[in-house]
């Protein structure tokens, strides 16, 4: 209310509002800044923003301190898209790891990345859904299905493959590199 009362002024006075050339920012660029502000980072979780002037462009590293994948440090790249939060970040794990719900190329498979999706749903929740991955990886929905029918038929036997993986080793035809931190 008090910009219309300002604009009103000016144009009485006959001055033009100063508009200047800033850039207006985008309504993702508005929600994105809103959400890292608001960000609660586990201790096991970290940032980085390659360029500090693109919000919509990051890395997450988690480093589970539980479960089958302790030890382990595991790299994601988020893209934030002009149309988020209507459409979900495009999130793509660029360490290649031994996981029923992460596939050879770095994409993953988690519900609140796809159809689960809405746009009251941050950041924050992605974060803590990729965590959660880590701490119980879900064989009933695999984007690497050997690595789930290895989890659902022997735990033992997929425990000891993520930690030949993460030390850097050869399972079936695929190498992996360490990951260990």
């Amino acid at each position: 209310m008090i910009k219309l009362y300002s604009l009103k002024q000016h144009k009485k006075d006959g001055e033009t509002p100063k508009s200047g050339n800033q850039k207006k920012a985008s309504a993702a660029h508005l929600r994105i800044t809103k959400d890292l502000n608001e960000l609660t980072l586990p201790k096991t979780c970290t940032t980085e923003f390659p360029d500090p002037d693109d919000l919509l462009n990051f890395k997450l590293t988690i480093c589970p301190d539980e479960g089958s994948y302790k030890g382990g440090k595991f790299n994601f790249s988020f893209k934030v898209g002009v149309n988020y939060p209507h459409e979900p970040p495009k999130v793509k794990c660029e360490t290649t790891v031994y996981h029923p719900n992460i596939d050879l190329d770095g994409n993953v498979c988690l519900n609140i990345l796809r159809e689960d999706w809405k746009p009251v749903l941050t950041i924050n929740s992605v974060i803590y859904g990729l965590q959660y991955l880590f701490l119980e990886p879900n064989p009933e929905d695999p984007l690497n299905k050997e690595a789930a029918d290895v989890l659902q038929n022997n735990k033992r036997l997929f425990d000891m493959n993520v930690q030949k993986a993460m030390r850097g080793g050869v399972i079936g035809n695929t190498y992996f590199e360490k990951c260990l931190k």
